[in-house]
């Protein structure tokens, strides 16, 4: 039975802190495949001015996906196009990979937050849950959160240990300087052949 794991987000630019953690899930995990997945549209935020395009983000993620052994970028989503729910997504995955199990990535907030999702039901149905902890407040929070995840809709909560690097990409994009320093030298690279957010 194949192992899959999902990471997916925005990849505005893909950043150190999302090829870390990436690296460790699938250490941690084990799995056969890592999908990473820009969104299309993220449903809970717009896309800030001066992003990159949809094209754009997918490219930077295949050069992410360079760097993490196993990991492939798909640009499902962005094919499917409108907003980009995980549920749509999770019940795609699962008809074109029968017999597999999926888990898909998420960082504490987005655990903590997921029965305001769409469709919690659905995703902890098709996908365990990775939960990626930076610190020991994080894996107290997500062990309670995921004792009513499990009562709720017999979700499967799996602690991914994470120290977090301090990066995010809002930071990324507001400092040249910074940004060479908090992302893969190749995604730079790109990011300045194509003049991107500077």
């Amino acid at each position: 039975m194949s192992r899959i794991g999902i990471m997916g987000g925005t990849f505005n630019p893909p950043h150190n802190g999302h090829v870390h953690a990436a690296r460790q899930a699938a250490q941690t995990l084990q799995f056969d495949k890592l999908l990473l997945i820009p969104d299309n549209v993220p449903p809970h935020k717009a896309m800030p001015q001066g992003s990159a395009s949809s094209e754009q983000r997918l490219e930077m993620t295949r050069r992410m996906a360079k760097l993490v052994p196993g990991a492939e970028a798909s640009d499902m989503e962005l094919r499917r196009g409108g907003r980009s729910y995980t549920a749509d997504t999770l019940r795609r995955l699962t008809a074109d990979n029968p017999g597999s199990t999926l888990y898909f990535i998420m960082g504490t907030d987005m655990l903590l937050t997921l029965d305001k999702w769409r469709e919690p039901e659905t995703i902890c149905a098709l996908a365990s849950l990775a939960v990626i902890a930076r610190d020991e407040a994080d894996r107290d929070a997500i062990a309670q959160k995921a004792v009513w995840l499990e009562k709720t809709w017999q979700a499967h909560v799996e602690i991914v240990d994470c120290p977090a690097l301090p990066v995010s990409s809002t930071e990324v994009r507001a400092d040249r300087e910074r940004c060479r320093d908090m992302v893969p030298e190749e995604i730079f690279a790109y990011i300045e052949q194509q003049g991107l957010y500077f």
